[in-house]
Order: C-alpha cells, then sequence, then structure tokens
C-alpha cells in the first residue's frame, strides 16, 4: 500500500436521502447520482467533478438504528490481523470483509 489515506470509502446511511443529499451536495459542493439497488431502493452517489467521492443509502432490516449515520471503508494489508489486533488497542470490530482491492 502507498501513503495515502486508508480511507477507501464512506457511505452515508439513512432514512430521508432526498434531505440528506441536499444538506451535503449543498455544504461540499457535490453532485447526486441516483442508482436503482433493487429491493434496497435507490442508492446515490455524491460526485465531486465527475468523480465518486461517497455514497448514499437507505436502512436495511439489518441497520442498527433509525437515525442517520457514516460507514467508512478502511483498507489494510492484513485485515485478519488488524481484526486481532483492533481490541488489544481497545477497539470493537463489527465487521471484517475480504473484499480485493486494485492499487
Amino acid at each position: 500500500m502507498t501513503n495515502q489515506s486508508p480511507f477507501i470509502w464512506h457511505e452515508l446511511v439513512t432514512p430521508d436521502q432526498k434531505k440528506s443529499g441536499a444538506f451535503f451536495s449543498q455544504l461540499f459542493g457535490w453532485t447526486r447520482k441516483e442508482v436503482d439497488a433493487g429491493k434496497f431502493g435507490t442508492y446515490t452517489l455524491f460526485q465531486k467533478e465527475g468523480q465518486d467521492v461517497a455514497g448514499m443509502m437507505n436502512p436495511t432490516p439489518e441497520t442498527p438504528s433509525n437515525e442517520s449515520f457514516w460507514h467508512s471503508y478502511i483498507a489494510v494489508q492484513n485485515v485478519d490481523e488488524c481484526a486481532k489486533r483492533a481490541p488489544l488497542l481497545g477497539g470493537t470490530v463489527l465487521v471484517v470483509s475480504h473484499a480485493a482491492v486494485d492499487g
């Protein structure tokens, strides 16, 4: 991995995409591109100068709260090792994904 930020994607989960989308678009100067996500409704891509910078989605049945919140996705060299170290440092592992990332 290079010395770039380990945060590779940010995603807003919100029950009101219209209101939240308008707020963040005005705040950051983002445009929005809506995509049909099938049974999950609409997935919105926030874009800056034509580049995807974040996403927004409706809550799913597994969503722990009715409040809006941001997910941040982090890339690491070894996800299993990172997940083992996090509790030793006082963290809590909620989700581990082994998705491959190009780069």
